[in-house]
């Protein structure tokens, strides 16, 4: 979503370039700088897949045209469709399947109702939340943006993430994204303990019938704080989404443990592409 390039633009060092009627998004130097690339090549240019009407054309093309380059977040249909070309052969292609970043689609109404013995422990962590605290549930809007900006600084103080990078980085994105609230338009909640911020969360529609989270976050003080903010925004907002896709894990041993704990209908999966060296 726009949302999500928009936060992440500093990191990634986006540039953009219209080509053959699709919309490029790369990167110079993020090898050099903040990733490791799969090629082994650190001057490869990083890009993220065609936006437009035929973009497995467009990422054969590019690799005719160019030798050091990668192509990140590749969805299987289209990985599919250059592994059973000619091309893929010829231009000594590698697809190298990347789970830390494949998405966690789930089916809404499973989050809302958490029904059923599989969701058992999840449901004990909500009601811990709701049976032990006098809480408050707000919508975001632009007059409680503060208040969300005081717990995610507690939550990385508390956290440490100035000795982590990714944490460090990943902070610098949600305030990017705060501070234009509302001219990126997204919707959150946050959830109040005593006139305290103890969670919050944002996201938006990625289609018609899906809605992506792009942050959750909840104070260590508060059990049940995260299964609390997941289950009530989608109960008091997001009414009628079929889908919710919350992103992927990244590798943390943590995340994944509570991605997998809601039981995902399916994992949207990506690739890298590159030359073979």
């Amino acid at each position: 979503t726009f949302t999500n390039l928009y936060m992440w633009r500093n990191f990634y060092g986006f540039n953009f370039i219209e080509w053959r009627e699709h919309l490029l998004l790369f990167s110079r130097d993020i090898f050099e700088k903040k990733k490791e690339p799969a090629s082994g090549k650190k001057n490869s240019l990083y890009f993220f897949p065609p936006v437009g009407p035929n973009p497995t054309e467009i990422i054969i093309s590019l690799f005719k045209e160019l030798r050091d380059l990668e192509f990140h977040r590749v969805p299987e249909t289209i990985t599919n469709t250059i592994q059973n070309s000619a091309d893929y052969q010829s231009l000594n292609l590698q697809i190298l399947e990347d789970r830390d970043n494949w998405d966690y689609v789930y089916e809404t109404e499973n989050l809302r109702s958490l029904a059923g013995n599989r969701y058992r422990q999840n449901r004990r962590w909500l009601n811990k939340f709701l049976e032990t605290y006098d809480y408050e549930f707000k919508i975001l809007t632009e007059k409680e943006v503060n208040r969300v900006k005081e717990l995610q600084l507690e939550w990385c103080i508390l956290r440490e993430c100035e000795d982590d990078e990714g944490l460090k980085e990943e902070e610098l994105a949600i305030y990017d994204a705060l501070d234009n609230y509302s001219t990126l338009g997204f919707h959150g909640a946050l959830l109040c303990v005593d006139e305290k911020c103890a969670a919050y969360t944002f996201g938006e529609m990625l289609n018609k019938d899906t809605m992506v989270i792009h942050v959750e976050k909840a104070h260590m003080e508060y059990e049940g704080a995260y299964q609390a903010i997941n289950n009530l925004f989608l109960k008091n907002h997001f009414k009628d989404v079929l889908y919710v896709n919350r992103e992927q894990d990244l590798g943390v041993p943590g995340l994944r443990r509570a991605k997998e704990s809601y039981k995902p209908l399916r994992m949207e999966k990506k690739s890298i592409i590159y030359h073979k060296t």
